[in-house]
């Protein structure tokens, strides 16, 4: 084709300072790009070409002026398409996925995939729990009267523990949690939140199986220390991997069939328990749960990951400085920007250095000073606290409920099978009470006044009729009223937990949940059980114990009648991945995408 050499020279340096940009990001892992990288750049650019050859074509005749016009406007439309491959990069991170809005999933994601997944590994941390508080695997003393003695049972039998001891035990794993959770909630800032799951499931296989291989109170409670350390990074990363996931309408339903697990999880151990260790022995029903947990810990290594929104990990600090304002306008106004800001410091950190405890201590004392500024910003949000204040209590009677419940009912209303009778108990109210809570605060709407309604409400009906159970003499009485009052209580999971997500800003969701978890077991459920023991040595009653425990119901209902006069503000979408507000990405993005179109249209 014809046309001005002049002007083909200038429309070809600007697509060379175009390709100069492109190039820096797509090298950011390597500064120096591979032999054919040049030539796939000039197929690039020449694909990128043939839709402007017409244009060109109709400009040959035209002035000189004319060509230099559409060859900058070229050199634009080059920049501002390879601006909008930055935000892509940057949301896809170093592993190419995001459980946010943007990138590409992994092959094997589906949402609903995601959640029997994490359904099910919530569940069997849960039997864990239910089976070391039923009575086939935690069983009784060795008890003498009348000069004869009939052995123990159990671990409580082996290890000949008092209830002060026994209650001990059965919050032993708490010590690891409460310190693992803001450890784990911290190290998600800079690792994949994804493979830091699979990383505390190892721990807690490990952990279980030592249980079963104990031969003393410390030795197993050393274990159950571990056994926390092991749950810790699932319950801080878990929920909000299903909150981005969820389908917008559905967000306090699917949260609903997560925390559903729960109850059904000590239910099944409740059984699992008791038909294990009255069989096979105590220890067999812990090296179970581990072999059980065995396949999710490889999925959590092998599977790719997601992203978690609202974190970043390293495509940060090479990409972030093209969504900054002014370098966005310095290239718009120069068409050609060589170097990145900081671009040459940046390789400093990727080379292996010679440890040294000045730079750790440096970098410890820099995450430490992070950690203390989201502390402080997430114990500012009013509506967070109140929130757990009243988890804390309804947590403390919960706790104790699941541990001492089938020794109390066995002793109250000398239940032959105390295990099976609270194991089936529980898992049908579980199931219907959890539901039940997610499905109508969807439908009543997803907001945080209404979530403080359901929950005030539904707390304050359960502690009245589980109270009101505990005061009949005949079993015929206990089980129904007791049942409604389960529903009730549980009807609260989904609701708690959607506003510990929504209350705060994206990037301090795990930190909220971790913060929310060491609370509730550190004040909740890790005093109740050794607490609730205490008060029953003294009293020697366990109906009198019971009924004061569930009192304390009442004061988790007070605090979340207060949730509901508290001003309150959704935050969900307040800030995106990266801390790139909502509407500036909306300017690097196109509003409709054609791969995002093919997708919603599958």
């Amino acid at each position: 084709m014809g046309g001005s050499p002049v002007a083909a020279q200038e429309a070809s340096d600007d697509a060379a300072a175009a390709r100069v940009v492109g190039s820096h990001v797509d090298s950011a892992s390597n500064p120096l790009p591979p032999p054919g990288s040049a030539t796939s750049a000039a197929e690039g650019d020449q694909e990128h070409a043939k839709p402007e050859a017409p244009a060109e074509a109709a400009a040959a005749a035209a002035p000189v002026e004319a060509k230099q016009e559409a060859a900058t406007a070229a050199a634009a439309a080059g920049v501002q398409a390879m601006a909008v491959t930055v935000v892509r990069d940057v949301e896809a991170g170093p592993d190419a996925s995001t459980s946010g809005q943007g990138g590409d999933k992994p092959s094997w994601f589906t949402p609903k995939r995601l959640l029997v997944m994490f359904c099910i590994i919530n569940m069997l941390n849960y039997v864990d729990r239910g089976a070391i508080a039923s009575n086939g695997v935690n069983g009784s003393r060795t008890k003498c009267s009348g000069g004869t003695c009939s052995p123990g049972s159990g671990i409580q039998g082996d290890f000949d523990l008092n209830n002060a001891e026994d209650g001990v035990l059965s919050s032993a794993f708490m010590v690891g949690l409460l310190v693992a959770s803001l450890i784990f909630a911290s190290l998600a800032k800079r690792y994949n939140p994804f493979r830091l799951i699979g990383v505390g499931l190892l721990v807690w296989t490990i952990a279980t199986a030592g249980c079963g291989a104990s031969f003393d109170f410390w030795s197993i409670t050393i274990c159950r220390m571990l056994v926390g350390v092991g749950e810790a990074s699932f319950i801080s990363l878990a929920a909000p991997f299903i909150d981005d996931n969820a389908p917008v309408p559905q967000k306090t339903a699917w949260l609903a069939m997560f925390y559903m697990c729960i109850p059904t999880g000590i239910a099944l151990g409740y059984v699992y328990g008791g038909l294990v260790g009255k069989t096979l022995g105590w220890r067999a029903a812990f090296w179970g749960e581990s072999i059980l947990m065995v396949p999710f810990v490889i999925l959590g290594f092998v599977i790719k990951p997601l992203e978690m929104k609202g974190l970043s990990h390293s495509g940060i600090k090479e990409y972030g400085q093209m969504l900054n304002r002014e370098v966005q306008d310095q290239i718009d106004n120069n068409g050609t920007k060589h170097v990145m800001p900081g671009g040459i410091d940046d390789l400093a950190g990727k080379v292996p250095q010679k440890f040294s405890f000045s730079r750790f201590a440096k970098r410890l004392m820099t995450e430490i000073g992070l950690f203390s500024k989201d502390m402080k910003e997430l114990l500012q949000e009013k509506v967070f606290v109140t929130v757990v204040l009243g988890y804390i209590s309804y947590n403390f009677v919960i706790g104790a409920y699941s541990y001492w419940g089938p020794k109390a009912g066995q002793q109250i209303y000398n239940m032959t099978s105390a295990d099976l009778m609270f194991g089936g108990i529980t898992i049908v109210c579980g199931i219907v009470g959890t539901l039940a809570g997610g499905f109508t605060l969807d439908k009543i709407g997803s907001t945080i006044p209404n979530a403080f309604k359901l929950l005030s409400g539904a707390t304050f009906l359960g502690a009245i009729f589980c109270f009101g159970a505990f005061c009949f003499k005949s079993l015929y009485g206990f089980i129904p009223c007791f049942s409604v009052g389960e529903i009730l209580v549980f009807a609260t999971q989904a609701p708690v937990n959607f506003v510990c997500l929504h209350s705060v800003m994206p990037h301090l969701r795990p930190l909220a949940m971790a913060v929310s978890t060491v609370s509730i077991h550190i004040f909740g459920d890790v005093p109740s059980s050794p607490l609730v023991g205490l008060l029953q040595d003294k009293i020697n009653n366990w109906r009198s114990t019971a009924l004061i425990l569930t009192s304390i119901l009442f004061i988790a209902a007070v605090f979340w009648f207060i949730g509901i006069f508290v001003p309150s503000v959704d935050r969900f979408e307040e800030e995106i991945e990266h801390g790139v507000p909502a509407a500036e990405r909306s300017n690097l993005r196109p509003l409709l995408d054609d791969n995002e179109e093919a997708r919603a249209s599958d």
